[in-house]
């Protein structure tokens, strides 16, 4: 018998996240012990995600910090995801995560990452963290 899935009741607005998948991977020296250091990507998580809107308010004050943001997505709510991690789309494509926020009201418990360009591209390690 097919069962319906439990949302709260409480008017909070579902969230999809059919956009894409983004990998969070963390910041760490990846060379060989007594080697100059060399900073490379070590897979932290992968989850789903869905684009929100930039908003010009959010592109005008990363400007203000010589920012480049880019992107904002909305992912489920992870607790190791933090500012000094690199996010990688699909694509390919790498980006800094500049800030995580909580967002309120939604189910289920999700997140906003926003994404600044990035100048160097890190090499990606096979390793989880």
């Amino acid at each position: 018998m097919w069962k319906a899935p439990h949302r709260p009741a409480d008017n909070q607005i579902t969230q999809v996240f059919n956009d894409g998948l983004v990998t969070v991977y963390a910041v760490t020296d990846i060379a060989e012990p007594g080697y100059q250091p060399k900073p490379g990507l070590k897979k932290k998580l992968t989850l789903r995600y869905e684009e929100q809107r930039l908003g010009i308010q959010r592109l005008y004050s990363g400007r203000q910090n010589q920012v480049e943001l880019e992107r904002v997505i909305r992912t489920p709510r992870a607790g190791d995801v933090n500012n000094q991690d690199v996010a990688v789309t699909e694509d390919g494509k790498q980006y800094r995560i500049d800030t995580v926020q909580s967002v309120q009201n939604v189910f289920p418990s999700s997140m906003d990452i926003t994404l600044a360009k990035i100048e160097q591209r890190f090499e990606v390690s096979n390793e989880m963290v």
